[in-house]
């Protein structure tokens, strides 16, 4: 097994397929790249036995007709891509025999040991799958809004992904860590009928490698797997096997108090007096007057205090609630309007927030629990 191959184009998909690949693995085949050659191109491939990523490259091959069943080969990982990451650009050129990598460049040669490709996890099969596109740009997005809001808590599996719920008229994307709610739903995407609960460790890895750009996507999924398919990627995982819980249920209907406020104005506001809240709770205080709502925090620990004052646009009585400054400050960073729409209704009630304009075919909704101790 012979191929050349340009250094930083292979640097960069094997960065692509790195980021699945861990430390201290069950397996130590898990810490290699599975790289195979078969007619001038190169599949790199990594696991983690939950998820699989594969990226295809050509490369300019010169196949051994003694080499046998060597056109596959498991190569660690680190040695690698640290070779390479301090390697100028330049032709690479890679002899494989056995379970012996050479590999020679402008400047010397070096020497891999390598392990039987056999031992490599298989790649699950997407037998009887659902199947539809999505531009990448619109997954990627989709995932953003919502993966910060899973769970980590393993009691809880169905909470640690994001649900997909395809239906005919749209798509929807749900997660919750049981203190927090985040729905988008994008309604120029239709698919046939069905859900499924995605891990959020695949979720993070397809964020890095998406294309932030229009070029389709092709999803698909059985009872088991989710399969994506993008230019030369192609990344499997295995799905949450639980039932999410019933969202719908504990998004409050009809909050009769709404709040309109300047984002960017409330999120820096926020940073600034979270730091003041006591680290445990992280808790911040709303003290709604007219238009005008004050946001207070206090560690009376350490005699530490801070308190603003914020103009805003206000239909409803008076109010005080409370709200963990962390987790809102990353709901608001996940927006992208200009104002931000509370709908409130009693201080041990859920909140709603939504961007105050809707923007065409999505619709975000993100409900956080209230905190009630101390106000």
């Amino acid at each position: 097994m012979r191929f050349i191959v340009s250094a930083s184009g292979l640097l960069k998909n094997l960065q692509l397929v790195g980021g699945i690949i861990g430390a201290n693995t069950v397996l130590p085949v898990l810490e290699d790249f599975l790289l195979e050659l078969a007619d001038g191109t190169l599949t790199i491939t990594g696991s983690d036995l939950e998820t699989m990523i594969k990226v295809t490259m050509e490369v300019q091959s010169e196949e051994d007709e003694n080499a046998g069943n060597n056109g596959r080969i498991c190569i660690p990982s680190r040695i690698l891509l640290d070779y390479l990451k301090n390697l100028p650009e330049q032709p690479v050129h890679f002899v494989i025999n056995d379970n012996t990598v050479e590999i020679s460049s402008n400047t010397g040669k070096y020497k891999i040991g390598g392990e039987r490709s056999d031992e490599f996890p298989k790649e699950p099969q997407a037998d009887n799958a659902t199947s539809l596109q999505m531009p990448a740009s619109k997954l990627n997005e989709a995932i953003g809004k919502t993966i910060y809001a899973t769970s980590t808590d393993t009691l809880r599996p169905a909470m640690t992904g994001v649900l997909f719920e395809f239906n005919p008229d749209n798509i929807t994307f749900v997660a919750t860590d049981a203190h927090r709610l985040v729905k988008f739903e994008r309604s120029d995407i239709s698919a046939p009928e069905g859900s499924i609960i995605v891990p959020r460790k695949p979720l993070q890895q397809l964020r890095n490698i998406l294309p932030n750009e229009d070029s389709a996507v092709e999803i698909s999924y059985n009872n088991n797997h989710l399969f994506i398919h993008f230019d030369q990627v192609s990344l499997s995982c295995r799905l949450i096997d639980a039932k999410f819980p019933p969202y719908k249920a504990v998004i409050p209907v009809g909050n009769p108090y709404k709040l309109t406020i300047n984002r960017a104005d409330l999120l820096s506001t926020l940073r600034r007096v979270s730091i003041f809240a006591n680290k445990g709770t992280s808790q911040v205080v709303f003290d709604i007057i007219g238009n005008t709502v004050g946001i207070s925090a206090q560690d009376i620990d350490f005699s530490y205090e801070g308190n603003e004052q914020l103009s805003c646009q206000y239909n409803g009585e008076d109010m005080k609630i409370a709200f963990n400054a962390k987790m809102l400050i990353e709901m608001l960073g996940n927006m992208t309007s200009d104002d931000v729409l509370l709908e409130l209704s009693v201080p041990s009630r859920a909140a709603i927030f939504r961007p105050s304009t809707s923007v065409n075919d999505e619709d975000l909704l993100m409900m956080l629990m209230p905190l009630t101790a101390g106000i």
